[in-house]
């Protein structure tokens, strides 16, 4: 384990974006845990990224499984990467165990069956959404909405750049941190209340790859990193 960055736990790390940060994340050196309800997928999802890391001769991955509430508990970082339809039952879960650590909050509010026309919440967002569940003892930082997840599983750096929103500008610089680690770069985007303009960024994205079959992401220009 490497004591110097912090522990991260995904929650719902058994979906695309999940493991493919997770995949990143762990070839940059850091101790994940991947979260599920379903203990036997997250440790599927374990055995298929130590598999895909062996390939890139990574054999020392430090990654393992363990139920939502156990992850949320031994990690002090938490990432929530589930559907918006789960995102709130989520959260009371592991709630208790979110208390004055760092929340990535990965939720798009989708509403199937269309998913490519905004349809934000009444609380504004999501990430407003957790804020509000979670309290002020909670950092929550909305990030990697519109990161395309099947560009995380290529090598490199992605042509896509992160929005981070949040109250905190410690923790917003945390997760900058950990977007860079990723191969991304990331910047400062405002309060918790900025996220509805992120988060519905991604509906747009969703159309626009429909329309044109990509994997668009956004990048911000006229600023120097």
């Amino acid at each position: 384990m490497n004591n110097s960055k912090p522990v991260i736990a995904i929650l719902g790390g058994t979906g695309q974006l999940g493991t493919g940060l997770a995949r990143r994340w762990l070839q940059a050196g850091y101790t994940l845990i991947i979260g599920s309800r379903d203990l036997e997928k997250a440790e599927q999802a374990v055995a298929d990224l130590r598999n895909v890391l062996a390939e890139r001769g990574i054999s020392s991955a430090d990654v393992q499984a363990m139920d939502n509430c156990s992850a949320a508990e031994c990690a002090s970082i938490v990432t929530l990467c589930v559907p918006f339809s789960h995102q709130e039952s989520t959260l009371q879960s592991v709630k208790a165990m979110l208390e004055g650590k760092i929340l990535i909050d990965v939720t798009v509010p989708l509403v199937p069956p269309k998913v490519a026309r905004v349809q934000l919440p009444d609380q504004g967002s999501a990430g407003q959404i957790a804020q509000l569940l979670l309290g002020d003892g909670v950092d929550v930082v909305s990030a990697f909405q519109n990161v395309p997840a099947p560009h995380l599983k290529e090598d490199g750096p992605l042509d896509c750049d992160v929005l981070v929103c949040g109250n905190n500008k410690e923790a917003r610089a945390a997760v900058i941190e950990l977007a860079e680690a990723a191969g991304m770069r990331a910047f400062h985007a405002g309060p918790i209340q900025n996220a509805a303009a992120v988060e519905a960024m991604t509906s747009v994205l969703i159309f626009i790859n429909k329309q044109y079959k990509s994997h668009a992401g956004v990048r911000i220009t006229g600023v120097d990193t």
